[in-house]
């Protein structure tokens, strides 16, 4: 299995809106006593064995809107089908702190994840989307998802990602979509 986070590399993005898909990959290896100690593929990622069996865990490092090139050379190379992969990102569309997960479909307004559709061909991958809320106002979206997370948000974002966090880790463990769906939706 292939779990991937979305984000933007570096200390500037540290903490934004955009790096939800990041955050939450941080709680997850946090869960798992793990880091992400290996570099290839675009990503940084780290190979644990759950259940019996290999999971990758990854963050592309070609920012967010080239994303989808990571994720094809990180299944591709070590064999692991689109169906088998979990990507995990913000979503504008969500109330803040919601969680939606879907075995499939298009990228929706995302350019993260529509760009990783492009590139790998298929519209079967499954995601968690995390709620961040639109509160852009006049805002033009790029500086809305590049702003810092401030306070208020962080704590409410801190529960989902511990939630999220849990429910992967079971996914990891038993392999079953549904009920990860049935976790967070």
């Amino acid at each position: 299995m292939l779990i991937v986070g979305l984000g933007n590399p570096g200390k500037q993005y540290e903490n934004t809106i955009h790096n939800m898909g990041f955050a939450c990959v941080d709680k997850l290896l946090e869960k798992l006593g793990a880091t992400l100690d290996k570099k290839g593929y675009d990503a940084q990622y780290c190979a644990q064995l759950i259940g019996g069996q290999k999971h990758i865990i990854a963050k592309p490092q070609t920012y967010m809107n080239l994303s989808g090139t990571s994720v094809k050379k990180l299944a591709s190379y070590n064999n692991i089908d689109y169906a088998d992969t979990l990507i995990i990102y913000d979503d504008i569309d969500l109330p803040l702190g919601k969680v939606r997960v879907r075995k499939d479909g298009s990228g929706g307004s995302h350019n993260g994840m529509k760009n990783i559709v492009a590139e790998c061909g298929t519209t079967s991958i499954p995601r968690v989307r995390i709620g961040v809320g639109d509160e852009r106002g006049s805002r033009d979206l790029k500086d809305y998802v590049l702003s810092k997370v401030g306070r208020e948000k962080q704590a409410i974002l801190d529960r989902v990602f511990d939630k999220t966090a849990e429910a992967i880790w079971q996914y990891m463990v038993d392999g079953d979509i549904d009920a990860l769906m049935r976790a967070l939706n």
